[in-house]
């Protein structure tokens, strides 16, 4: 610096610079701090943002102006935000429909539901009063014409029975065939032979707390106040658990199913589990869950969520694993020639995410209705209930222009928005995945998003703010086995009743070979014939 001032410089003068440069510095070094503070705070309330949308408003993808009013006092969020963001208007992919889409026909309104066909019909004749039997006019009696009619559902009030079932003893009474001695008929296959349930009520058990949820304390106590019965809740519990353990070789033949076919989705969800170590804490166990479109669910229980869980369950399976963006997919699970895809639908929840946060973010909004665009093709193609090959076509009219559409602004975002901020973090998280992304380009069997998996983990989600969590890790597979029979029966539309009722008595006897042929979607199948 000293060769830089001029030669008749004087040393006060030179302390001076040395000083002004050393401020200078510390200026720069202060303004950095600032900056890098700036940006903390803003993560922050980016932050509080969220979680007040997450607490206070709907789950949708925008926000009404009665949520907005939560927000109005909360820090970081100014007066013209609140403004912007009750009068944006829903996301849509109107902008962005595909080539040659067909305008959805305004549908009629279907008028006054009819009810199933095949429910049991109980007649009920209302009878005219003796005032209109009689003719106005000339007095003589009236005659019936026709009925008007009008369907209602009804139902039968729950009425508890005791079934005695008496098996014939049989003997000779002749003097000389003593050695015969006494037959007896065989017992019914049961359920649970030595219960005291029969196996519709242990069906009801299993569709109360597994289909509606409703804990096992709270059936104990309707049998209570319905039938004044008292059962110990343990008698329930080990008719229930016997109904899993029946099951467990079931869903190794699910599984089995499942493998031998070319795409699984797969997804995770903590549930609580009682460790009875007296440390007063649950342990956090995961059920993940294995399915395909089409086809039934496996859960499979664990009690941590690393990665030997996936890796155990799909072994050298080589065809196509559609994911959420978790590490532990990502290497050494599946064999040689898996492909690995990503699901669209949790990057456009990322990008929903910056948009609440920030109304005005114009580029996450155009990233979300290219996305939109994305999911507007494969609803079309449902709607006119198109293969998956035609499906396939549909796509690759539009979909390779709009991928690259969404790459080039996923680009040109990253230089504007800050790593850490909510925009940032969703622009890092698709662009990380874009190869996974594309698959469905290649692929025609693949679907955008793995929403199917997750519309299948509601009732575990709803379930454990019931019965809150498993009894201990020796009843998570049965109560997986459970989960999996049931909810495969949702997906493939069969009576879960009925398919329990078919299934389960003598299930113990049955050989392992036999039960590929009682799966849910073999069983689906044979109804469908």
């Amino acid at each position: 610096m000293n060769a830089l001032l001029p030669s008749n410089t004087s040393p006060a003068d030179a302390t001076l610079v040395a000083l002004v440069a050393t401020l200078q510095q510390k200026l720069e070094a202060k303004d950095r701090a600032l900056a890098m503070a700036e940006m903390k705070v803003r993560k922050l309330e980016e932050a509080l943002r969220l979680e007040l949308i997450r607490k206070y408003g709907k789950r949708s993808e925008t926000l009404s102006d009665l949520q907005l009013q939560l927000l109005d006092l909360e820090p970081g969020v100014s007066s013209e935000e609140v403004e912007a963001e009750s009068q944006r208007e829903p996301i849509t992919a109107e902008t962005r429909s595909p080539k040659n889409s067909v305008n959805k026909p305004s549908r009629k309104h279907p008028g006054r539901q009819t009810l199933p066909a095949h429910l049991e019909r109980v007649v009920e004749i209302v009878a005219c009063t003796p005032e209109q039997c009689t003719c106005g006019r000339c007095g003589r009696q009236t005659t019936v014409i026709g009925y008007e009619e009008t369907e209602v559902l009804d139902v039968k009030p729950v009425e508890y029975v005791v079934r005695v079932i008496k098996r014939e003893k049989r003997a000779c009474k002749s003097n000389h065939c003593e050695a015969q001695g006494v037959q007896t008929a065989a017992a019914p296959e049961r359920i649970v032979p030595k219960s005291i349930f029969s196996d519709e009520v242990i069906i009801d058990f299993i569709v109360n707390k597994y289909c509606d949820s409703v804990p096992l304390y709270r059936q104990q106590a309707k049998l209570k106040r319905d039938a004044n019965l008292e059962v110990a809740l343990s008698t329930i519990n080990d008719a229930v658990l016997r109904v899993g353990e029946l099951l467990i070789p079931m869903t190794t033949a699910m599984k089995s199913e499942l493998l031998a076919g070319g795409y699984i989705q797969a997804d995770e969800t903590p549930v609580a589990v009682q460790t009875h170590d007296k440390r007063g804490r649950n342990h956090q166990g995961y059920l993940w869950q294995y399915g395909s479109p089409g086809k039934g669910v496996v859960f499979d229980f664990r009690m941590g969520r690393d990665r030997q869980g996936p890796k155990q369950f799909m072994g050298q399976f080589a065809g196509i694993l559609q994911t959420d963006g978790y590490s532990v997919y990502a290497r050494d699970v599946g064999g040689e020639g898996m492909t690995h895809a990503a699901c669209l639908a949790h990057a456009r929840r990322r990008f929903i995410e910056a948009v609440k946060v920030n109304a005005r973010d114009l580029d996450s909004v155009r990233i979300v209705e290219l996305m939109d665009a994305l999911f507007t093709i494969d609803r079309e193609a449902r709607d006119q209930h198109m293969t998956i090959e035609q499906r396939h076509a549909l796509r690759q009219e539009s979909a390779p222009k709009l991928m690259q559409e969404l790459y080039a602004a996923l680009l040109a975002m990253r230089s504007k928005v800050l790593p850490k901020s909510t925009a940032g973090e969703a622009v890092n998280y698709t662009l990380s995945l874009w190869d996974k992304l594309t698959r469905f380009l290649e692929h025609p069997v693949l679907e955008l998003s793995t929403n199917l998996t997750e519309n299948s983990m509601r009732q575990i989600v709803i379930g454990r703010k019931n019965w809150l969590h498993l009894g201990s890790k020796q009843a998570g597979p049965k109560i997986a086995a459970i989960f999996s029979v049931v909810e495969s029966c949702r997906r493939l539309a069969i009576p879960i009743r009925k398919y329990l009722a078919d299934v389960l008595p003598g299930m113990a006897n049955r050989s392992i070979q036999s039960l590929g042929d009682l799966t849910p979607t073999a069983y689906a199948d044979k109804l469908s014939k």
